[in-house]
């Protein structure tokens, strides 16, 4: 039983020498385009810009974990809006673009196969700035997946798609024609796709 464990004990050591042997960091940032909107509702993408910073710890050769903050502007352009007009008591249309920013705290798994990379990973979004009359959280939760394909400079390029999993949005309040806001769907989350480069700096 003695020995049992001492060669347990022996291989455990060993093994953790050797995977702390592999691991790396590499620092990096990250920025690009960012087209979003918001789902049940009539609009359309809105363009704009995310700019972060990450950690990547390389923990096997072709796995590691890469923590993210991330500054991201979102959001929703030409927004069907309609409203009954209080002068005119009839029934209007207009178009509003709905502005969201958000700080991105995300922790990512990274599967790699060569030079190209597989990403996904939870992620808490914090609200900074908006211009909605009323919402139903500051804060949202999201799932991010994507690929990447990094070189062996450092410079990467990836493509992510970003989906909020809370309704960020007050639906009641925003369905109800008579308060004069936005008319759309019960369920209002966050879409967000990412277009942009990266770059690791190597550490020694």
């Amino acid at each position: 039983m003695y020995k049992k464990k001492l060669a347990i004990a022996v291989f455990l050591f060993f093994a953790i020498t050797n995977i702390q042997a592999q691991v790396t960091f590499k620092p990096g940032l990250r920025a690009g385009l960012s087209l979003s909107t918001v789902s049940e509702m009539h609009a359309n993408y809105r363009p704009d810009f995310y700019i972060g910073g990450f950690g990547e710890i390389n923990l096997t050769k072709r796995y590691a974990l890469q923590p993210e903050i991330n500054y991201i502007r979102q959001g929703s352009n030409n927004v069907a809006r309609n409203f009954i007009d209080p002068d005119t008591q009839t029934e209007r249309t207009v178009h509003q673009d709905l502005q969201m920013s958000y700080l991105s705290v995300a922790l990512l798994n990274k599967l790699k196969f060569a030079q190209f990379q597989v990403q996904f990973g939870p992620a808490l979004d914090v609200l900074l700035s908006d211009n909605l009359a009323f919402r139903k959280t500051y804060n949202d939760l999201s799932f991010v997946t994507g690929v990447a394909y990094k070189m062996p400079s450092g410079l990467g390029f990836e493509f992510r798609f970003k989906k909020g999993l809370l309704d960020v949005l007050d639906s009641d309040y925003y369905h109800n024609n008579s308060n004069n806001h936005y008319f759309f769907g019960d369920y209002n989350t966050n879409i967000n796709f990412q277009i942009g480069i990266s770059y690791s700096f190597e550490t020694k």
